[in-house]
């Protein structure tokens, strides 16, 4: 280590993941102490990897000597867990002395009163904005700007409609935008949050608290959506959608454009599809090549999904995964058609309630994937069986044995909750 060069020590301790270890390292020698103040460019801070007996008052000093003895400092990350309450002066203190260099900043700290992270950090290099609980307000873009950011992440924040809006746009560069479990400020009881970014890309939205979205978002191409109850959900652009995931959502309506030529993946779960509705908003996705309906539940207790749909509408598919409960008197619509699924390479299968329907389901599905290398089998198995349960169970299992005996070439997976 004495002859590498001082530039080359700052970037290994720069691996480092906590800023402890750094601290340990700065003190060895005289020249371990300078590439820890002029070549460290990263500094992660974590609650948990300091003695619990230290207090409040003592985490906020070790933090800030070892803040300020770094020079030009790229990311900070500091994550202080809530029995921590931290005075305002010493983080605004950290904030004014890294912003300038400052490229990527993981922000979750309780303080009193609470900071303007917005004010602090606008107008600078800032790239990467991870907030979490934290509470945003009165949002200014016209001097709170992010010439330079390109993600952005909230999690557990809470700020109006509004402001959010306003936040997005102040952000001219934003690829990629995270909001997870947001308290959304309103006194309307029938809240929209209305976004728009002609440069986002990436979009992921867990249990926000409004009814509904509206998106305008020209060059969106991976939208997530989770753990929502919304009455409307629209997507306005140029048709740049190409991975749609949809998870324990329920939507009265969702619109996601009419254009859906570059979309390559929809993976739908836990969510109740009116199929005719769903199947139109997603038929011209020519170049589908992963199809993922799981746990779905059909607003029509006659209605299911029929491969000859899915093998004429999306020929270049690749990946399909299906898993949904199989009725009485449907299992041959399901299967009907003679166009084959030449591309699908991998296939899914899955139960949550075993039936006497599910082997020759499999069976049929097999027969129309002549191409299929993979077969991953899903199921779900209770603690307490009925008779009648352990009986289906076997009878699949015998089923399967002579399954694998016809297709060798098929690799066949199980996999149990």
């Amino acid at each position: 280590m004495e002859h590498l060069p001082v530039e080359v020590i700052g970037n290994i301790f720069a691996q480092l993941s906590a800023a402890r270890d750094v601290m340990v390292a700065s003190g060895v020698c005289r020249k371990w102490r300078e590439a820890c103040r002029k070549h460290l460019h990263s500094l992660s801070f974590n609650s948990d990897d300091f003695p619990r007996d230290m207090t409040t008052r003592q985490l906020e000093i070790v933090i800030t000597q070892t803040i300020f003895q770094t020079m030009g400092l790229q990311c900070l990350s500091i994550h202080i867990d809530n029995t921590h309450e931290f005075s305002a002066a010493p983080v605004i203190a950290w904030l004014m002395y890294t912003r300038d260099t400052l490229r990527c900043l993981y922000y979750n700290i309780q303080t009193n009163p609470n900071v303007n992270i917005l004010e602090k950090c606008g107008r600078q290099k800032l790239e990467v904005l991870d907030l979490d609980h934290n509470t945003i307000t009165g949002v200014e873009p016209s001097y709170q700007r992010f010439t330079c950011l390109k993600s952005l992440y909230l999690r557990h924040v809470s700020i109006s409609a509004l402001d959010l809006s306003l936040l997005v746009a102040a952000c001219p560069k934003i690829e990629s935008l995270a909001l997870d479990v947001l308290e959304i400020v309103t006194s309307d009881p029938l809240s929209t949050m209305e976004l728009t970014s002609h440069t986002l890309k990436s979009l992921f939205v867990k249990t926000v608290g409004v009814d509904k979205i509206i998106l305008d978002a020209d060059n969106l191409e991976v939208l997530h959506l989770n753990a929502l109850n919304l009455d409307l959900f629209e997507l306005s652009g140029k048709g740049t959608l190409k991975h749609l995931k949809i998870d324990d959502v329920s939507v009265t309506h969702l619109d996601i454009g009419e254009s859906t030529d570059h979309l390559e993946v929809v993976d739908v779960s836990n969510f109740m599809i009116v199929w005719p509705k769903f199947y139109n908003m997603i038929s011209r996705a020519c170049n589908l090549r992963t199809l993922r309906l799981w746990g779905v539940v059909f607003d029509d207790e006659d209605e299911i999904v029929d491969l000859e749909t899915i093998a004429v509408s999306f020929p270049l598919l690749r990946h399909l995964s299906l898993s949904y409960e199989l009725r009485d008197g449907l299992l041959h619509y399901s299967l009907q058609g003679l166009s084959p699924l030449e591309n699908v390479l991998v296939l899914e299968l899955g139960w949550t309630v075993i039936s006497e329907h599910f082997g020759p389901w499999v069976f049929g599905m097999i027969e129309r994937c002549p191409n299929l290398k993979k077969l991953v089998i899903h199921g779900v198995l209770s603690e307490a069986k009925t008779r009648e349960e352990r009986k289906m169970l076997a009878s699949f299992t015998s089923f399967i044995v002579c399954l694998m005996r016809k297709y060798v070439h098929v690799d066949v997976q199980f996999e149990y909750e």
